[in-house]
């Protein structure tokens, strides 16, 4: 029994926690009760709950203090708790402020350290309907449906009910339809119409929070039916008005019987925008209208509408298909502007002349433009005197090349097309020594235009001609790059033809004075300017140990994409140092300076526009160790030292004296006069005696010298006397042992004159041992 007991609390207590977890519904039925004041509320406004709690049907709760608690979705809120009569426990809770369109608020109760969800009340908030707005229907005449459509509005984050409601004259109002799938647009059935009789038609929206009607559409509903489109039948000129067309047309079928407004438009091709012509009333019939230009293409379409119906509220159908004609063609009319270059022929005292001009726009070339002539005299239209007037050009181009003779400085220029030829213009050859104007400019218009200002002339002036030709690198000439102001007031043009963006052109302006034709002043623009697309190519020029000149080709015109600002030389060596010198656009060379002795250095060139740079390849240059000079005053020193050299080497060789001094003579002994006077007998002994002694070297210590006769050369005889044998030298020789000095003598004739022992150093060798005798 005791292990019972002490089991039932926590049966209990599992038994509460699965209820809690898996019964809340029942919590919720029997055991607590959550009530809100309003389960839907304008979104941003106040809402209060209470939870009641009874305590008896609560199991497990019968003892102990119960705490309630609040959670709104997942964030927990505290309310206000206190006991109510019949031991409930009820809490209070007031959320001031309600910001979300839709949420849960649950109730909770603390059980064993936990929260528990036991009661919940869903709450959703948002707006009242808004008021539809911009009704419009029309009626399908297919099947007679009024179709009606209009714009819902702000959301209101509520379901709402969306109906389109009618009531006739004297019925009540029903619901004529309601849109599907979120739309705003539906159709009223042919059987809750009223044709030929006022309906009243609206929107109504409705909510929790309320309702809300669009405004009323009072309507018959024939008059917002929309018709099929007419049909032109024929256009054609009325005979003797060339300028008037008539048109016949027919209305669609199924509106016979209905009076008709219908409404005509028509354009040229060239044409911006639509001519309009109203008015069109009848059911069906002819149309005429006036004013066309001649030979020119027009395109014609019609609509119509129910011609009782309200303006505000009947609708036209759609435009007719369309429909083209051409009228009839007559001469052109009005003057031609004719543009002239000339210049004296080479030969034959002639004028060769370009005359250009403007093809005539279309109002005055009354036609497809067949051809030009130009003659010597006016030519006359029809029959008669100067029909056939000398031709010099018929050209379908706009420019012609011819010889004028000499003295002649008129020429005629008409238009023909298949109708007749216009009346001729007269050419007046002037020259061009008039004043020239002043203070021309050119600025950019747009991508592909110019505008050309110029100062006031001081002369009054008749017109103006302006030309422009695109720089190239290879000259060309655009013949149709011109035009004339007839304003001779004005000091602006705009050049629109034959513009692109990137490109120069050379814009040239000449004044038309009375008489004669002013001196052209040009200059030079750029409708669009962007970076250069290539920079140039360096190329070393020199190269020293502290400056390198560098040369470069201008960028063609076609890759500068603008003016040329400034050129940008960049360098920079091993070690980073970078620096950088701004040149003049007008330049092609540049030397850098300040350059560091054989030193590696980088350098690449941008060159840049107004509007951006480009930067060149880079070029790699080493500057040398010494300069230009230093080499050459070393060289010069060099040659300098090799011409002294042979020059002393020359003296040498060609003074004995001073060869004597430098390398001097040694007798040879072998070849001395007193070899030939011992007896061939006698050097056999020295050479036995020196033989025995080799192969050390025999040393000469001592050279005694042999004086004759006074006036007696040696080897010498004097003719006058007799021939008496000499007495015969006998030689001495003395052996030592080996590297001891040899003493020798001879004696002569007149005696013996003495010797001495020469030092030990320094023995001379000789190869000739017989010579020594």
């Amino acid at each position: 029994m005791a292990r019972r007991g002490a089991g039932t609390p926590f049966l209990l207590q599992l038994s509460l926690l699965l209820l809690l977890h898996l019964g809340g519904e029942c919590w919720t039925l029997g055991c607590a009760s959550v009530a809100v004041g309003s389960p839907v509320v304008p979104l941003g406004s106040a809402v209060t709950a209470s939870c009641t709690i009874q305590r008896e049907l609560c199991r497990g709760l019968e003892q102990g203090k119960v705490r309630i608690s609040w959670m709104l979705d997942n964030k927990l809120l505290a309310g206000s708790q206190r006991q109510g009569p019949g031991g409930k426990e009820v809490s209070n809770l007031t959320l001031p402020q309600f910001n979300h369109t839709q949420a849960r608020l649950w109730c909770c109760v603390e059980w064993n350290g936990t929260k528990q969800r036991v009661g919940m009340a869903e709450i959703r908030a948002g707006y009242p309907p808004a008021k539809p707005l911009n009704l419009s229907c029309v009626l399908n005449l297919g099947d007679y449906g009024l179709t009606c459509q209009w714009e819902q509005g702000t959301d209101s984050h509520l379901p709402t009910r969306v109906v389109l409601k009618c009531a006739g004259s004297r019925a009540q109002a029903v619901t004529g339809c309601t849109p599907q799938g979120g739309h705003s647009r539906c159709t009223v059935p042919r059987r809750l119409l009223q044709l030929y009789r006022q309906m009243e038609i609206w929107v109504s929206a409705t909510n929790a929070l309320g309702t809300a009607e669009s405004e009323h559409l009072s309507i018959d509903p024939m008059d917002v039916a929309k018709l099929d489109p007419p049909t032109l039948q024929s256009i054609q000129s009325i005979p003797f008005q060339t300028d008037c067309v008539a048109l016949a047309w027919d209305v669609a079928r199924g509106t016979e019987h209905m009076e008709l407004q219908c409404e005509l438009r028509y354009r040229a091709p060239e044409d911006p925008a639509w001519a309009l012509v109203t008015g069109i009333m009848g059911r069906a019939g002819t149309a005429q209208r006036c004013g066309f230009l001649f030979g020119t293409q027009y395109h014609f379409q019609m609509r119509c509408r129910r011609s009782s119906a309200s303006a505000l509220a009947a609708y036209w159908s759609e435009w007719s298909p369309g429909r083209n004609y051409t009228t009839h063609e007559k001469a052109p009319t009005g003057k031609l502007d004719a543009w002239w270059g000339a210049q004296p022929a080479r030969t034959g005292g002639q004028l060769e002349v370009q005359l250009r001009w403007k093809a005539p726009r279309q109002r005055e070339a009354n036609g497809r433009v067949l051809g030009y002539r130009v003659t010597l005299s006016p030519r006359r239209r029809g029959r008669g005197r100067g029909r056939d007037a000398p031709t010099i050009c018929n050209t379908t181009h706009t420019q012609c090349n011819f010889s004028l003779p000499a003295g002649i400085r008129r020429v005629y220029l008409s238009a023909y097309n298949a109708a007749g030829e216009s009346a001729p213009t007269e050419v007046i050859l002037l020259e061009r020594k008039g004043q020239p104007l002043a203070g021309l400019r050119a600025v950019p218009g747009g991508e592909r235009s110019l505008w050309v200002h110029w100062e006031a002339p001081l002369a009054p002036v008749i017109a103006f001609v302006l030309e422009w030709q695109q720089v190239t690198a290879e000259p060309g000439h655009c013949s149709a790059c011109w035009q004339m102001e007839r304003d001779g007031a004005a000091t602006t043009a705009l050049i629109q033809d034959g513009i692109e963006p990137f490109q120069p052109y050379n814009i040239s302006l000449y004044p038309l004075y009375e008489g004669t034709v002013g001196v052209p002043v040009h200059t030079t623009a750029y409708s669009q300017q962007k970076a250069p697309s290539h920079a140039p190519k360096l190329h070393l020029r020199r190269i020293s140990k502290s400056e390198a000149e560098l040369c470069w080709e201008p960028l063609p015109v076609e890759m500068q994409n603008g003016f040329i600002t400034n050129y940008t030389i960049f360098w920079a060596n091993s070690i980073a140092d970078v620096a950088s010198a701004t040149v003049d656009p007008s330049l092609s060379s540049f030397v850098i300076r300040g350059l560091k002795p054989s030193t590696l250095y980088k350098v690449h060139i941008m060159a840049s526009t107004a509007t951006g740079g480009t930067n060149g390849t880079s070029l790699t240059l080493v500057t040398t160790a010494l300069d230009d000079s230093e080499i050459q005053f070393l060289f010069l020193t060099l040659g300098l030292v090799f011409v002294l050299l042979m020059v002393l080497l020359i003296c040498f060789q060609k003074n004995e004296r001073m060869k004597e001094q430098l390398w001097p003579s040694v007798p040879d002994p072998a070849n001395s006069s007193l070899g030939k006077w011992v007896p061939a007998a006698v050097p056999q002994e020295p050479l036995q005696l020196l033989a025995a002694r080799e192969p050390g070297p025999a040393a000469i210590s001592t050279v005694t010298v042999l004086e004759g006769e006074p006036g007696k050369q040696p080897g010498k005889e004097h003719p006058a006397l007799p021939a008496v044998p000499p007495a015969l030298p006998r030689p001495y020789v003395r052996q030592e042992s080996p590297g001891e000095p040899v003493q020798y003598a001879r004696v002569g004739g007149t005696g013996y004159r003495g010797q001495r022992l020469l030092p030990e150093p320094g023995p001379r060798f000789y190869e000739n041992l017989r010579g020594r005798g």
